[in-house]
């Protein structure tokens, strides 16, 4: 069977990271050992990996972060695992970002820029589209979504869940805050309520809890963020956001 995320990969509006070297990301296995049995990573934060029931980000059922601006500030949150992440030589999608990544900040934390793919959707269907197959693809070790404030159906959402459950993917899904009214069948949903601050607000195998001061040893980024500012990106004829990253 074809890789499922091929499709998407050769669109034209599908930005990958150079040097990747003979096609090194599709031949590469996702029977990594190393993660064999594994049920969660450490997030890179000792009091979140203290919160969290599995000690650290749940691998399989997906993970939902709440916040506003189109969780532009909750990527900090993110940086370590994709930085752990590129040890794996697989791709880290991006389905549908807000803003273009920012090369020199990513590469400063670890994050191997060269694995980065911009994925950019028409529409919400082809959004759900795209982050399932990334999900499901072998050639994937994080995919994060952003879903923003969309209204999306259970059914639609579960099925993302399930492809997150049966794959060796991590998947990170950021919604408005406007879904925390909504049921989510996500393993582990999250606030990003301030810079350093983190809230559980639903978790597999444990309870909310209340706010998490990450402390300033354990960074988050307060500038540069990941991100590059729109006005510098370079806009394709259709005027989708088109930016190399590497």
């Amino acid at each position: 069977m074809a890789d499922p995320l091929e499709h998407i990969i050769n669109r034209s509006d599908t930005w990958r990271g150079m040097d990747t070297g003979n096609n090194a990301f599709r031949q590469h296995s996702p029977a990594n050992s190393d993660w064999h049995g594994v049920d969660a990573l450490p997030t890179g934060f000792t009091e979140l990996d203290n919160g969290i029931a599995l000690g650290g980000w749940p691998l399989h059922g997906g993970i939902e972060v709440l916040g506003d601006d189109n969780n532009v500030n909750s990527m900090g949150l993110f940086l370590p695992i994709m930085a752990t992440l590129s040890a794996q030589k697989r791709w880290q999608a991006f389905i549908a970002p807000p803003h273009i990544p920012y090369a020199p900040m990513l590469s400063t934390r670890g994050v191997a820029t060269e694995q980065i793919l911009l994925v950019h959707t028409k529409n919400r269907e082809e959004q759900l589209w795209a982050t399932e197959q990334a999900i499901r693809s072998t050639t994937c070790s994080v995919v994060f979504s952003w879903l923003g404030s969309g209204e999306y159906r259970y059914a639609e959402l579960r099925k993302l869940q399930l492809a997150a459950t049966e794959t060796d993917t991590l998947a990170i899904l950021f919604r408005s805050d406007s879904a925390a009214e909504q049921h989510t069948p996500f393993s582990l949903r999250l606030a990003s309520e301030s810079h350093r601050t983190v809230r559980i607000l639903k978790q597999r195998g444990g309870k909310p809890s209340a706010p998490i001061l990450l402390p300033p040893e354990e960074d988050l980024p307060t500038g540069p963020q990941p991100w590059e500012q729109p006005s510098e990106a370079v806009r394709t004829r259709t005027g989708q956001i088109l930016t190399p990253v590497a």
